[in-house]
């Protein structure tokens, strides 16, 4: 690509250069035309001195031409000026031979100011001349004369012709060395953003550009950089998904495969045996509907935690009465919290606070917060709820809901990773009372508070219990 951009630049400058040269021969022959068109109406030429040339001197009439800005000076044959009217360069009234030849010679020199129209009159033996000043002349003459010695005119011819040349490949010169030095400023950050391109379609999605520039070549590297950077963002965000979906489905082998093995083993031995008393079959029967049990429920949540990632997932929004509802769900839990020998606490405000919420789906927040809380601590842990409000007299005020437990506690540093799909603490907390959950409880909860425009976050330690925020917009 570099070569055929310097090339392609070479050639518009040599282009450009031949149009030049064209131009320029076109308006040289344009300004002749022109200066033939104006010639015969220039005041020089309408006033010559053949047309007020007189034998006697004394007769010449100057008036035509002083009265259009010129001058008239009669000089004779002794170099004196006899007459003199108007515009006047000599400046003398007697010259010497050498002063008047200097004058005729300086009166046809190219660069002067004034045009000099000069007559000698045999009879009368004296000089008339005619002065204007030089409205704009260009003088450049080629003269050529073939009487001239064959030798001097091929001397002549071959300096002309050198010069050509040497004028020529000069300007070629520059003109090259000017089109790549041009084309390299265009061409060298075209290549390292191919090669960034190049290494980004290979996989290299940390690679940037660097110009050091700021014409239009730094938009074109900002933009670069920054479409890099997403990519790089979306393809890590891809390898995470990637990840979670290979360890949410050996998670869920997992966990299928445990109640599955008790179902598959207990109904073996119930078919394999027949002499099993009724008491015994019985037993075996409950443990093949625990797990059964076990695993359905494990379906049944892993498909609603699919449901809510799905984007056609929309809730039944309610504007509701927070304070109220959120009495509700309290004695909802009061069965669950008394039948596992938990004593509990709340604290709701006597006032109303709204929002708007799916009030079943939240209640499934509370509902697995409580599953959560009795299932991994000891009869006699307190709970308690409790609600205020945050920023409640400035615009965007929210909710604040702690869900609390004063039990055994996780670690801090996995108080973000129980929010995700079959993470469990279960080395760290007592599972006497339930004999283990899905996995998918805390993270349902945090999906549906996350939909609901607040969230869900989770303070704790070992041994000093654990605080669960949730936080809702106020309306």
């Amino acid at each position: 690509m570099k070569k055929k951009l310097s090339n392609q630049f070479l050639t518009n400058y040599l282009v450009v250069l031949l149009l030049t040269a064209i131009v320029m021969v076109f308006a040289l022959l344009l300004l002749s035309s022109a200066s033939s068109l104006i010639s015969a109406r220039l005041t020089k030429n309408r006033y010559p001195a053949s047309s007020i040339m007189r034998d006697d001197y004394t007769q010449i009439d100057a008036s035509s031409v002083t009265q259009n800005g010129g001058g008239v000076q009669i000089i004779n044959h002794e170099y004196q000026v006899v007459f003199s009217d108007g515009l006047d360069t000599i400046g003398k009234r007697q010259l010497s031979a050498a002063e008047w030849t200097e004058f005729l010679m300086r009166s046809k020199s190219k660069g002067i100011p004034y045009f000099y129209d000069i007559i000698y009159n045999q009879k009368g033996r004296f000089w008339l001349v005619v002065t204007f000043p030089t409205s704009l002349r260009i003088d450049f003459d080629i003269v050529s004369n073939k009487a001239a010695a064959p030798g001097d005119i091929f001397l002549a011819i071959g300096v002309l012709v050198a010069v050509f040349v040497i004028f020529t490949f000069l300007l070629s010169l520059i003109t090259f060395a000017y089109s790549r030095v041009t084309a390299s400023r265009i061409t060298k950050p075209l290549q390292k953003l191919c090669d960034g391109t190049r290494l980004l379609r290979e996989g290299d999605y940390s690679v940037r550009v660097e110009l050091h520039l700021k014409n239009e070549f730094a938009e074109l590297q900002d933009t670069f950089n920054d479409m890099a950077s997403r990519i790089e963002h979306e393809m890590a965000l891809r390898k995470k998904s990637e990840n979670d979906r290979r360890q949410l489905i050996l998670d869920i082998s997992h966990d299928l495969k445990n109640p599955l093995a008790s179902v598959t083993g207990y109904t073996e031995l119930c078919l394999k045996k027949p002499e099993l008393t009724a008491e015994e079959r019985n037993a075996y029967l409950q443990v093949v509907y625990n797990n059964g049990q076990r695993a359905n429920r494990l379906l049944t949540e892993l498909f609603e935690l699919s449901k809510l990632d799905n984007p056609e997932f929309a809730l039944k929004l309610v504007k509701t009465d927070l304070c109220e509802y959120l009495r509700q769900v309290c004695g909802d839990l009061l069965p669950s919290l008394e039948g596992a020998g938990f004593q509990y606490e709340f604290s709701i405000p006597e006032k109303s606070i709204y929002v708007e919420i799916d009030p079943d789906r939240l209640s499934r927040v509370f509902q697995n917060l409580a599953d959560n809380a009795i299932r991994y601590n000891q009869k006699g842990t307190t709970v308690s709820v409790s609600l205020y409000e945050e920023g409640e007299n400035e615009e965007g005020g929210k909710a604040v809901i702690l869900f609390q437990d004063d039990g055994c506690g996780i670690p801090a540093h996995l108080a973000d990773d129980v929010f995700k799909p079959f993470v469990r603490a279960d080395s760290s907390r007592n599972s006497e009372a339930g004999g283990g959950g899905s996995g998918l409880g805390l993270a349902i909860a945090k999906k549906l508070a996350i939909t609901h425009g607040g969230d869900l976050t989770l303070s704790t330690d070992v041994d000093k219990g654990c605080t669960f925020v949730i936080t809702l917009p106020i309306i």
